[in-house]
């Protein structure tokens, strides 16, 4: 049994090491990787205007970290990846704690699809169903809460409509 114990021990302090390394690469990770904060407003189909304040993702190192180990994000926060030219877009939530909605966006614009409530830790492909130019990520359950559906439209300058162009 002693042995036993001892075995449990050492996997236990093993554990606990990996778990510091990983916490330590990702302060490391995050200390590395700075967005910029843009306005992007969110327009459903009832007339309201929702702004929301987006870190912009747009280098592949901040594409590749996007939301990974943040334990929180408010209603009115999100990230946006913008991609230019409209491709079929995957994504995944790998390292990323908390659940997220993730609007695909057509290039005018346009919510092309949501996947509400991804699952934390995930690493499901989770696929744009179509040619988008962007994906918006925010709070999980954030779309319902907002009023936000599929045929509704962002206004930000990653898009080309006159409708998603920014007020004046």
């Amino acid at each position: 049994m002693a042995k036993l114990q001892i075995h449990q021990s050492r996997a236990a302090r093993g554990a606990a090491l990996f778990v510091m390394a990983i916490g330590t690469a990702a302060s490391v990770a995050l200390a590395d990787v700075q967005m910029r904060v843009e306005k992007l407003w969110l327009l459903p189909s009832d007339g309201r205007e929702l702004a929301i304040d987006v870190e912009i993702a747009d280098d592949a190192k901040q594409k590749a970290l996007g939301l990974m180990f943040r334990t929180e994000l408010a209603d009115n926060k999100g990230m946006l990846f913008p991609y230019g030219e409209p491709r079929e877009i995957s994504m995944w939530m790998r390292n990323t704690y908390i659940p997220l909605d993730m609007l695909f966006i057509k290039p005018d614009g346009v919510i092309h699809r949501i996947e509400v409530r991804t699952e934390p830790l995930s690493e499901r492909i989770i696929a744009s169903g179509g040619p988008v130019s962007a994906v918006l990520e925010l709070a999980g359950g954030a779309t319902q809460r907002l009023g936000i559906k599929a045929g509704d439209r962002v206004r930000h300058p990653s898009f080309t409509s006159s409708a998603s162009a920014p007020a004046n």
